[in-house]
């Protein structure tokens, strides 16, 4: 029986079973679909990140000796499109079965659908073989619970895989230890020299130049820094490990003006495209873990990054899609300011995470969370908008774990299932967590002058125009407590401020 398989651009997991033997009857099928790269406005080195990595996959492939069909962007045969590439391959070397692996994206899934409705051949799904959870655990563990928290589940999956625990115990005697990882960042502190591969990717950027594909952000062609292949990953994989994480927990949570990684893997592009495996990073994260338990804040937080939050928002995902991606809780509506695409902004804060993001298609989680979606739920962004600003620009934006990272957790865009309050601040947060301020010409300590910080302001007038976030929520009890002991004057202050931000939005 002649086979053909299909490989998506972010399966690229050489350990997958498909490829444990040599089948002169079966067939590989890689495509790079001008769709893929245009239906957001992506950053040319998330578009060429893609392309470097899947060639370097089909390599690979022929080395070992499996048969591959591949399609490049200019190749002239190429329809840019799965099903119009699938049909025409399956008509030219009368294959008897087609199979592919379940797409991580929800549009994905449902386009494979579509067409196994519409191509007469038998068909079958298999596993991707990446995640520690499949697609409806997080789904089938809340059926019967009110309220979804991600902690229950990140428990459930170290008890069920021995993940940290000793005797069904915890290591450390608790299962959380983030109140120890929010440290603000001290310019004294020793960073590692991160690896750098250089890769030329002058000839993949030209093809996507010949198709006029649009695209955001800037690339060195000649030393493309991205991970192509499973050595690469694994190499950043043992850096951080070696080099990071002893400190990653501790400064978790700080912010740099000038040290964009600080501490961070930078290894979720790796893992998103299945270069590497969730567990074998737990594992070896693991075994970092000191006798004396001193550096298990940083272990913790690591393995808690990648089976609490990664599983556990992949879980979310596939539950609540395809409603979710149209969540808008505050049925907010503005645009985002021009300055999320150039970096022209005065809030020194905003301009260096979104420069960085425009240089580097990276920004670590807290630069994504308390600064660049903070503003963006502040100035009440359209949820559509800032999805698609976030899965644009960032390297690792893949939509499963990019939505409800934006929808749930950064823009309260779903009401609370994800998130137990809206993650926002005033601009003490950032003062406190970073050094952006110390050059902003804004003043962080002013509310409503000339001069104050827009964050000041826009924080305090989201919940004074949202009063039902403060109600029987814990965790919101001194922010309700500080806005009943402002004056009305002050409350009028801080929202004729606001007024005059949003008119001239577009030059802070």
């Amino acid at each position: 029986m002649k086979i053909l398989r299909i490989i998506l651009g972010d399966q690229l997991n050489i350990n997958h079973s498909w490829f444990k033997a040599i089948n002169d009857d079966v067939t590989y099928l890689m495509m790079e679909i001008n769709s893929e790269m245009t239906y957001v406005k992506h950053h040319i080195q998330k578009i060429i990140g893609f392309i470097n990595a899947m060639r370097s996959f089909r390599n690979e492939l022929r080395e070992i000796g499996h048969n591959i069909h591949y399609i490049e962007i200019s190749d002239p045969n190429n329809e840019h499109s799965f099903f119009e590439n699938i049909k025409q391959e399956l008509l030219k070397n009368n294959y008897s079965k087609l199979e592919w692996q379940e797409p991580d994206e929800y549009r994905l899934d449902q386009q494979f659908q579509v067409i196994t409705d519409q191509l007469n051949i038998e068909t079958e799904v298999f596993s991707s073989e990446h995640f520690i959870s499949d697609r409806k655990s997080v789904g089938r563990f809340f059926k019967e619970k009110k309220t979804w928290r991600m902690e229950e589940f990140y428990r459930a999956i170290r008890k069920n895989n021995s993940i940290l625990m000793e005797n069904d115990k915890p290591i450390g005697g608790k299962w959380n230890f983030d109140h120890d990882n929010r440290k603000k960042w001290d310019s004294k502190i020793k960073l590692p020299v991160r690896i750098k591969f250089h890769h030329d990717v002058s000839k993949i950027f030209s093809e996507i130049d010949d198709k006029k594909i649009s695209f955001i952000g800037d690339i060195d062609v000649n030393n493309f820094n991205w991970p192509k292949n499973r050595q690469e990953s694994l190499l950043l994989l043992e850096h951080f490990l070696n080099e990071c994480l002893s400190d990653f927990g501790n400064f978790q949570d700080s912010m740099s003006e000038d040290n964009k990684y600080l501490f961070h893997s930078l290894i979720s592009f790796s893992l998103n495209t299945k270069m590497l495996h969730p567990m074998e990073v737990v594992r070896l994260a693991e075994k970092k873990l000191h006798p004396d338990l001193t550096n298990l804040n940083s272990v913790e937080g690591f393995i808690r990054q990648i089976i609490g939050w990664r599983e556990y928002i992949r879980g979310i995902y596939w539950a609540k899609m395809p409603d979710y991606v149209a969540s808008n809780y505050f049925a907010f509506t503005n645009k985002l300011p021009s300055f999320f695409w150039n970096a022209q902004t005065d809030m020194n804060c905003l301009k260096k995470s979104i420069q960085q993001s425009l240089e580097n298609a990276y920004a670590h989680h807290i630069q994504r969370l308390m600064i660049l979606g903070n503003f963006m739920l502040l100035n009440e962004t359209n949820p559509k908008y800032v999805h698609e600003w976030f899965l644009g620009i960032y390297i690792d934006a893949i939509e499963w774990v990019e939505l409800p990272n934006v929808i749930g957790m950064s823009q309260y865009a779903d009401g609370g299932l994800l998130a137990t309050k809206p993650y926002v601040s005033s601009g003490a947060y950032i003062n406190k967590m970073g050094d952006y301020c110390q050059s902003c010409k804004y003043n962080v300590k002013t509310k409503y002058d000339d001069d104050s910080c827009p964050f000041n302001s826009l924080y305090w007038n989201f919940f004074i125009n949202n009063p039902n976030l403060l109600n029987n929520n814990p965790r919101m009890g001194i922010v309700k407590m500080q806005i009943q002991k402002m004056s009305d004057q002050d409350k009028k202050l801080i929202t004729n401020k606001v007024v005059q931000l949003k008119n001239n939005i577009n030059q802070l």
